[in-house]
């Protein structure tokens, strides 16, 4: 078909989880950032869980979309007939 949501909402994820993983991990000393969350540093744990969905994501619309490609064949079946 045509465009498959995984594969840019799954880029959108990783961008952004990336990102807040960064800050996080970059101001995980500094105790007034995290003070009203009970001294969890959310924006590297989110970013993390964040960046993981993405993944996951971004991986499974492109096996999705190289499975369903009929134009490109499989590194396996590059030296076989084809089926009619």
């Amino acid at each position: 078909m045509g465009l498959d949501i995984r594969i840019p909402l799954g880029l959108i994820f990783l961008i952004i989880g990336g990102l807040m993983s960064v800050f996080g991990f970059f101001t995980r000393h500094s105790a007034a950032v995290y003070e009203k969350s009970l001294g969890i540093n959310l924006n590297l744990t989110w970013g993390l869980l964040m960046f993981v969905f993405g993944l996951i994501m971004f991986l499974v619309g492109r096996r999705q979309k190289w499975q369903d490609d009929p134009v490109t064949p499989r590194p396996w079946e590059r030296g076989a007939r084809p089926r009619i």
